[in-house]
């Protein structure tokens, strides 16, 4: 902001300030009314406002050791890709365990190497005072291999999150058990017979029949190319084993559940196989406000898709009638209403120098019946610039100061070797942005948020969850061939906030796909549950809006996807709360 401007409007806040003080005992109502315009006036002054918040990493005193990959990389894609964590509560005791997924080691590995490798998938139980226990071993999940994207759900309604797992390979299944155990059931669930380069899996009801159904994204048909071998990428020479272009795309998966703990493979019939794209994540979100689930997908140097729901079983492939068919190296998804207009946007993180997306959703402005459009606005809102020198992976949309507005997280880390140690990859600097306001754009601010977002790393998968219950957003990063780091947000909790727990009855039990509406003085702020992919990540369901200083909440509504609508009032700040379908009462 030009500093001439800013002293004028500071001078003018001093003159009012003088005469508002020398008729404050005759008009004691103007004084504090405009104070507060005064309060309001400086809130919009760029950059006056940036809250003073603080991440710090306490992987190693939460007890979370975690190290991903072994050995020593031959400069082959399936080495590099990965990997991913996911935030759910297997115990349901009201606290977020994380799991984190892995990659054993090089492609050379012998299967014995493999299957005896330290790095694997790990469980780690929440202890509810800031801890964590790893719990692996007891609760049987520290498969090896070449692990990819973690997807939770209760596919079986039975009350405990189960635990899909991507990866290079087969898929696998883990059902809870509900005594702290999973069983392997990738078999006989009819999950583990698709061979491929498989790189995430998402969660959702597309049918709404109250059964979880699965959507796998399949990466490439990859095969062996001499580590000698170069090729040309964006006018840049890099390895050919390392280059997705000169690989054909793997198909994509869509498993319809059949309700007895097996399901179906439908993708070439619900016209979603996405033959020509070369998948990294997907998301499940109504897009166009219709009750139905519909299907975003991040692809490689191809076309991104977008399926909208026909609500028979299809979908319909609307990327180019809705200009989201540009072709870029898609890895990441984030999706919120970050213009409070009541439809959720998308943000999309991209490989070097193509500049990340932000696509904002213009249903709200076009004619009813009418498909629905985007709009890139990546570089008006301040994401264009800070992205041309980094490659993007896990994000998501969340407030993490709790002033009612959504900022993002974008974890970066190149996929170059180091050109002095050609078996590290290139480090890069993960970055914050915060939310000016409506429609006022981002300011990145990395370097003031704290020490754990400064350190360079070679970052993948990213999941968010106020893991300590505190009414913040807590971030977990996955960093390939290096340690894993815990940020905890340290003050975002000054300002007031409410987190939603949901629990389905008529709808899917983990009530993805669920839409919620708080409406507090006069705004209306919108999240879907499970909507937000990340990359290879899955974040808590527990639902976060920050409320900045509002004096209380008006109501929140809540639209279930099996078409029940409830409305609870009376709902009190700085809580969370748990609400089950069709019941009037909220649980603390």
């Amino acid at each position: 902001m030009n500093e001439n401007r800013v002293f004028k409007i500071l001078f003018f806040i001093a003159g009012v300030l003088i005469i508002g003080t020398s008729i404050s005992f005759i008009y004691p109502r103007f004084v504090s009314r405009s104070l507060q315009n005064i309060r309001m006036g400086l809130k919009q002054l760029s950059g006056f406002n940036e809250p003073h918040i603080e991440f710090t990493d306490v992987a190693d005193s939460a007890g979370i050791q975690f190290k991903h990959f072994f050995g020593t990389r031959t400069n082959q894609m399936p080495e590099d890709m990965g990997s991913g964590a996911a935030w759910f509560d297997y115990d349901q005791d009201g606290w977020q365990d994380l799991f984190v997924s892995n990659i054993a080691g090089p492609l050379t590995m012998s299967q014995n190497e493999l299957q005896h490798s330290p790095a694997h998938a790990k469980l780690f139980h929440n202890n509810g005072d800031g801890t964590f226990t790893d719990v692996t071993r007891k609760a049987g999940v520290g498969w090896h291999g070449y692990g990819m994207g973690v997807a939770t759900g209760d596919y079986d309604n039975d009350g405990w999150p189960d635990l899909f797992l991507a990866s290079r390979g087969h898929n696998q299944l883990f059902h809870n058990n509900g005594d702290g155990t999973f069983s392997n059931v990738s078999k006989q669930a009819g999950l583990y017979n698709f061979k491929g380069f498989w790189s995430d899996g998402r969660w959702g009801d597309y049918d709404k029949d109250g059964y979880l159904d699965l959507y796998v994204t399949g990466y490439l048909q990859y095969t062996h190319i001499g580590p000698n071998r170069m090729s040309n990428r964006l006018n840049r020479q890099v390895p050919a084993s390392l280059n997705p272009g000169p690989f054909r795309a793997e198909r994509n998966l869509l498993f319809h559940n059949n309700g007895d703990g097996t399901f179906t493979e439908r993708a070439k019939e619900a016209k979603v196989m996405n033959v020509s794209g070369k998948s990294l994540t997907a998301t499940w979100c109504d897009f166009n406000n219709d009750g139905w689930p519909d299907i975003l997908v991040a692809n490689d140097m191809t076309q991104n898709r977008l399926y909208m729901n026909m609500k028979n079983g299809k979908f319909l492939d609307v990327r180019t009638l809705s200009y989201m068919r540009r072709s870029r190296s898609s890895m990441g998804i984030a999706v919120g209403d970050i213009d409070q207009d009541h439809d959720m946007d998308i943000f999309i993180s991209n490989w070097l120098s193509e500049k990340n997306g932000l696509y904002i959703n213009l249903l709200d402005r076009t004619a009813k019946g009418d498909l629905i459009h985007f709009q890139d606005m990546a570089t008006p809102y301040g994401f264009g610039k800070p992205s041309m020198g980094v490659v993007g992976w896990g994000t998501g949309f969340y407030d993490f100061d709790n002033d009612s507005r959504l900022d993002l997280f974008v974890a970066n880390g190149s996929t170059d070797p180091q050109k002095d140690n050609p078996h590290k990859l290139v480090p890069m600097s993960n970055q914050f942005f915060w939310n000016k306001g409506l429609k006022k754009g981002y300011n990145e601010v990395t370097q003031k948020w704290g020490t754990g977002s400064k350190k360079k790393l070679v970052s993948r998968g990213v999941a968010f969850a106020d893991y300590d219950n505190d009414g913040d957003v807590d971030i977990f990063i996955v960093n390939h061939g290096g340690k894993a780091i815990l940020l905890n947000n340290k003050g975002g909790n000054k300002n007031n906030w409410l987190e939603v727990s949901l629990t389905g009855s008529q709808s899917n039990r983990s009530a993805l796909g669920t839409k919620l509406l708080l409406y507090s003085a006069g705004n209306c702020f919108v999240r879907q549950v499970g909507a937000q992919a990340s990359y290879m990540s899955d974040n808590s369901t527990v639902e976060h809006f920050g409320l900045d200083r509002v004096s209380r909440i008006d109501s929140l509504v809540i639209k279930w996807p099996s078409g029940i609508r409830q409305t609870l009032q009376k709902i009190p700040l700085n809580k969370i709360v748990h609400i089950t379908e069709g019941s009037s009462k909220i649980h603390f």
